[in-house]
């Protein structure tokens, strides 16, 4: 090849580089990237997330430190997007003792008055975990809904999103029993906060995204394969162009909370950026 056929094929392959690069889409200034935090402020920390761009965190309750985490927040402007519900886990909304499922209720509650008073937007909610024959995948469904629906009310006056997400629990391993579940709950207060990296393992995360349609509020951001397991971002299954094409199908805006590890926080910052189009 000729010197100029090279420059001139160079020339246009780089062009067609640059058209292609500008014309997909970007989720600047429509995803914020968070990461986990806990109870407490850690100033140093918070610091270094705002200085490598991240928009905010998510914190625990109850036992939320509400007002110094507030002054923390305000200080290095980097506000605490909602809360997980950290009693999910043991004290279940799906648990056989109606008294125990009270109690959950009650902490759940707790909760999301946390929320609200740091200036939060929602509660992160397991619903519950199938577990033998007195914790069956109808009984998470029936009593899981059972409860919510009374915080209803509550979630309308504090305007406090209650977003189900779903693990390795036993429940709902299938993106149309998701959608369904939030469709039975029937109110704009509960909707879906999607975890990218947990239901890989039972389908492409993509089709989950596409499924649960607007239904997707928030979304925790995680990697997985079938070989490595939980893994940095970009080292799994996940097929991170086909899902930012379903987030742009639905017009995804909203909060992408990292939850692991990527060998620290400089990485987690790079690769939400690479990975999620920011």
């Amino acid at each position: 090849m000729k010197r100029r056929e090279f420059l001139t094929t160079s020339s246009g392959a780089l062009c067609f580089s640059h058209l292609v690069r500008a014309e997909e889409h970007s989720f600047k200034g429509k995803i914020k990237k968070a990461v986990k935090f806990g109870t407490k402020p850690n100033e140093k920390q918070m610091q270094k997330l705002k200085d490598l761009g991240f928009d905010g965190i998510e914190g625990s309750g109850p036992g939320l430190q509400i007002e110094p985490m507030k002054m923390a927040c305000s200080k290095f402007k980097l506000p605490m997007h909602g809360v997980v519900y950290n009693k999910h886990w043991k004290v279940r909304l799906s648990d056989p003792n109606p008294e125990v499922r009270e109690k959950s209720r009650i902490g759940l509650a707790q909760a999301m008055r946390e929320a609200k008073g740091v200036g939060g937007t929602s509660v992160l909610l397991v619903p519950g975990r199938v577990k033998g024959d007195q914790e069956t995948h109808q009984h998470v469904w029936d009593r899981s809904i059972e409860q919510i629906r009374k915080l209803i009310p509550l979630a309308s006056e504090l305007k406090i999103h209650i977003l189900i997400e779903t693990v390795w629990n036993g429940f709902c391993y299938k993106p149309e029993q998701f959608r369904d579940y939030i469709d039975a709950i029937n109110s704009p207060w509960v909707q879906a906060y999607y975890d990218i990296g947990n239901m890989q393992k039972y389908g492409p995360s993509y089709k989950w995204i596409r499924i649960l349609g607007k239904r997707t509020l928030k979304l925790d951001v995680k990697d997985w394969g079938s070989k490595n397991g939980f893994c940095p971002l970009g080292q799994g299954d996940v097929d991170w162009k086909k899902v930012r094409h379903e987030l742009e199908q639905i017009d995804f805006k909203g909060w992408a909370t990292r939850e692991g590890n990527d060998g620290g926080v400089e990485n987690t910052a790079r690769l939400m950026n690479e990975l999620l189009a920011l």
